[in-house]
C-alpha cells in the first residue's frame, strides 16, 4: 500500500510524507537539551511532525516520550490533571506522581481507600484527580508531577499540544477581550512552567505546538519574557517539487494519471503548498474523476475542481475554521480590523499595498480607544499565521486557496469596502 489520503487527524506511518530534514533538526534540538515551540500557519502538520518525532525518539531508546493535549483545559488545575493522567503511560512515573495526590481515594462514598490508584480506570481517575486540585494547590501538585517525569531513568520529552489555546483562554474574558485578571493568571502559569523547565533542564525537554501561535499571544499580553526558555522552529510549507512528488505518490496509490503539468497547475493554484491543502485538492480531483469514471486528469479538470469544489459553498470546514481561530485570539474589535485588511487585499488581486494599509488604518484609528499597537498586533498575527506575507511595498495573500475562498465568501464585505472607497 502506498501513500494514503489524510484529510483530518494528524498523520502517521504510511500517511506521513517527507519532513526528514525537519525531523533531523528537531531531533538534534532535543538531544542538545533545548525546548522548542513549533510555529507555522494552520494545517501545516505541526501535530503530525511532533507525534512522528516522539515515535522516533522512543524507538531510539534514548528518551521516554509523552504527548498531552491542552485544547480542552479550562484552568491551570486542569492542565495539571492532564499531566498527571499522562504520567500513567510511562512506567515508573505514575508511581512517583501519585504521591502528590495521596488523598484522591480518601472519600469512601466514591472509592474505597483500599483501591489502588494504579487500578482505577482513567475516566474515574480524572474525576479523582480533579477533586484533589484547586486554584490554590495546583502549582504544588504540578511541581510534583513534573518532578516525577524528571526523575525517570531516561530524559523525558514532553510534547504539549494546544498550549497557546489554553493560554489564550485564560487571558480572555467573556467579551473576547484580554483582562487584567487573565493576564495575571497567564503570568502565574507561564512563570510556573518556566520555573520547572529551568529546574529540570537536564531531564525534561518540552515541545509546544498549537493551531494558533503562542508568540503573538504572549506578546500582546506583555508576557514574552516568560517564554524565553523556548526557541522557535518554523515548519514551512512544502516546496513545489515536494508537493508534486506527494501528488505523484497519491495518484499512483489510487490508480490515477496526473501528469507533471497537471500536478504543477494544482500547486500553482494553491500557491502555498500547505500539506493538508495539497491532500484536500487531490481528494477533490480524485472524487471528480471517480464521478466521471475517468483515470486521467486534465488541466480543465483542475480548473473545474478549483471553481466548483475547492471554493464552493461546501469547500472545506478547515477554511471556515480560519476566521474563527483568528477571532479567538484577537477579540471582536481587532478581528474586525483583520477581516477588513484581508478584504482590502482581495480588492487588489490579493495585495495590500503600504499606501492602502496606511489609509485604512488611519480610518480605523480615528475611533476612540484604538492604538497603533493594535494595528501592529493584527499585522503580526496575520503574518505569523500565514494569511499575509510581507513584500517590498506591502503584503499579499500567502495562500491562493485562502485568497480565492476569502474573495468568494466575503463578497458582501468586499462590496461594502468598494462602495465606501468610491463614496466622496
Amino acid at each position: 500500500m502506498g501513500l494514503e489520503k489524510s484529510l483530518g487527524p494528524p498523520v502517521e506511518g504510511k500517511k506521513f510524507f517527507d519532513r526528514e530534514h525537519e525531523l533531523e533538526v528537531l531531533t538534534e534540538r532535543v538531544r542538545e537539551g533545548n525546548h522548542t515551540v513549533v510555529v507555522a500557519q494552520r494545517r501545516m502538520g505541526k501535530t503530525s511532525i511532533v507525534r512522528e518525532l516522539l515515535h522516533r525518539l522512543k524507538r531510539s531508546g534514548e528518551f521516554e516520550t509523552v504527548f498531552v493535549d491542552f485544547e480542552a483545559a479550562s484552568s491551570p488545575a486542569k492542565t495539571v490533571e492532564e499531566l498527571a493522567t499522562a504520567s500513567k503511560r510511562i512506567r515508573g512515573v505514575w508511581g512517583r506522581a501519585k504521591d502528590a495526590f495521596a488523598n484522591v481515594a480518601g472519600r469512601t462514598d466514591e472509592v474505597s481507600p483500599s483501591v489502588k490508584l494504579d487500578e482505577v480506570p482513567e475516566v474515574t481517575l480524572n474525576l479523582k484527580l480533579r477533586s484533589n486540585l484547586d486554584r490554590g494547590n495546583w502549582p504544588t501538585k504540578g511541581d510534583a508531577v513534573l518532578e516525577a517525569f524528571a526523575n525517570h531513568d531516561k530524559p523525558v520529552v514532553l510534547a504539549i499540544d494546544e498550549l497557546p489555546i489554553f493560554v489564550n483562554r485564560i487571558l480572555m474574558g467573556s467579551d473576547h477581550k484580554m483582562t487584567r485578571e487573565g493576564i495575571r493568571s497567564a503570568d502565574e502559569y507561564l512563570s510556573w512552567l518556566r520555573k520547572n523547565i529551568q529546574r529540570h533542564q537536564d531531564r525534561l525537554r518540552l515541545i509546544v505546538s498549537g493551531s494558533i501561535g503562542l508568540m503573538p499571544i504572549v506578546k500582546r499580553a506583555g508576557l514574552a519574557a516568560q517564554v524565553n526558555v523556548f526557541s522557535t522552529f518554523e515548519l514551512k510549507p512544502w516546496g513545489e517539487q515536494t508537493a508534486i512528488e506527494c501528488l505523484d505518490e497519491l495518484a499512483a496509490n489510487y490508480g490515477l494519471n496526473l501528469s507533471r503539468e497537471v500536478r504543477g497547475e494544482m500547486c500553482r493554484k494553491l500557491r502555498c503548498c500547505v500539506p493538508h491543502h495539497v491532500q484536500v485538492f487531490f481528494d477533490k480531483v480524485h472524487e471528480h474523476l471517480r464521478r466521471s469514471r475517468a483515470k486521467t486528469a486534465t488541466i480543465d479538470d483542475v480548473h473545474e475542481v478549483w471553481d466548483q469544489e475547492m471554493i464552493s459553498i461546501h469547500a472545506n470546514p478547515a477554511l471556515d475554521h480560519y476566521p474563527k481561530r483568528l477571532q479567538m485570539v484577537l477579540g471582536d474589535e481587532q478581528y474586525d480590523l483583520a477581516r477588513e485588511l484581508l478584504t482590502e487585499a482581495t480588492l487588489a488581486d490579493g495585495r495590500l499595498e503600504d499606501s492602502a494599509l496606511r489609509e485604512h488604518c488611519r480610518h480605523w484609528l480615528s475611533a476612540s480607544d484604538r492604538k497603533e499597537s493594535d494595528v501592529e498586533d493584527v499585522l503580526h498575527l496575520l503574518e505569523h499565521d500565514g494569511y499575509l506575507v510581507r513584500g517590498n511595498n506591502g503584503y499579499r495573500f500567502a495562500s491562493g486557496w485562502l485568497e480565492a475562498w476569502w474573495r468568494r465568501f466575503h463578497a458582501r464585505q468586499v462590496m461594502r469596502v468598494r462602495d465606501r472607497s468610491a463614496s466622496p
